[in-house]
């Protein structure tokens, strides 16, 4: 006897949630076991039930993955990023030391092209992680971040807090955006 057509899509939409949430429950497990500091069966263990529970109890947004991914763009984006990074502390470390007044600083609003969640998310967290910039709201239904920026004397220094944002979602997307985002970002 078969099966009604209805019962059948609803256990390979069932499937497609399970393969979607593998990624989230992979890093929830891993990153379980780095707050232990040790490779074990019971962490493993403890860390699947408690990625399984976490999802379980607590709502959170499917992350949609484009299925595609390119390692020589998230190389890109890792140099580009510690690249940043690096410059950006001795600018601090300069501006902390230096005998004149206190600089100027600008509230910066960035239009991502995006419109994926993760994209969004991880541009934002590597913007706050740069010294000198901090992610104060982010807009998701509009795609926009606004970044409060130290050392913006003027709008080309508005423009290159822009840019460095802009140029970081330019790599994740061609590391691992969707084709409608490539397409968006047009490159």
């Amino acid at each position: 006897m078969t099966e009604p057509a209805s019962g059948r899509e609803q256990r390979q939409e069932a499937r497609a949630r399970i393969l979607q949430q593998l990624p989230l429950l992979f890093v929830l497990v891993v990153l379980w076991m780095l707050l232990w500091g040790a490779v074990s069966w019971l962490n493993l263990v403890t860390g699947i039930i408690l990625a399984v529970v976490v999802t379980r109890v607590f709502y959170l947004p499917p992350v949609e993955l484009s299925g595609r991914f390119n390692p020589f763009w998230l190389a890109a984006f890792i140099g580009q990023f510690l690249a940043e990074l690096f410059v950006a502390s001795f600018q601090v470390a300069f501006l902390a030391l230096r005998p004149r007044q206190i600089a100027r600083n600008s509230i910066v609003e960035v239009q991502l092209r995006t419109r994926s969640d993760l994209i969004m998310t991880v541009v934002a967290i590597a913007m706050s992680l740069m010294p000198g910039s901090l992610v104060i709201e982010s807009d998701r239904m509009r795609s926009r971040i606004y970044l409060h920026a130290l050392n913006t004397e003027d709008r080309e220094g508005v423009e290159a807090v822009r840019r460095d944002a802009l140029q970081l979602e330019r790599l994740l997307v061609r590391s691992f955006g969707s084709a409608d985002d490539i397409e968006r970002i047009g490159q």
